[in-house]
């Protein structure tokens, strides 16, 4: 299998549901086309440039958690898998790395916040929903959020 999966199933548009879903080898130079397939997969939508710039931060974030702290010292995949319906834009990034305890807060260094904990602050603050799937000492973490479309007027 080649290092990068792309598959588009399920429905004809926007009415009846479209999923995409991506494999990539949990590398940084891979998070650009995380963004790429979410650049794409907005143009079906009603967001604004804003809205489109905002989720791709919060994905960059997402993919970037999974690059950096999943697979240390090994390599590893993450999946991201963007499910559009005529109400919400879901996106899911889930790795099969070391896990962690998304209740423990971001931890402050001097005066800031650390890296690891803002990442997912921004997160929380762009989208509608959030869920976070994951346990230290367990493999495996899931991060879902969810952007809420509005009709376009």
């Amino acid at each position: 299998m080649s290092e990068v999966a792309l598959a588009d199933t399920e429905g004809e548009g926007v009415d009846t549901g479209r999923t995409v879903r991506l494999r990539v080898p949990a590398r940084p130079e891979y998070i650009a086309l995380a963004r790429l397939a979410l650049s794409g997969l907005a143009e079906l939508t009603p967001l604004s440039e804003e809205d489109v710039a905002d989720l791709k931060l919060a994905l960059t974030e997402a993919v970037s958690n999974s690059v950096r702290h999943a697979y240390p010292g090994a390599d590893g995949f993450v999946s991201v898998a963007y499910e559009l319906s005529a109400t919400a834009l879901q996106i899911e990034v889930v790795d099969d790395g070391e896990g962690f305890d998304p209740d423990v807060p971001a931890r402050l260094e001097g005066d800031e916040l650390s890296e690891g904990g803002l990442g997912i602050a921004i997160i929380r603050t762009i989208a509608d929903e959030l869920e976070i799937t994951s346990r230290p000492g367990e493999r495996g973490s899931r991060l879902r959020f969810v952007k809420r479309l509005q009709p376009a007027e």
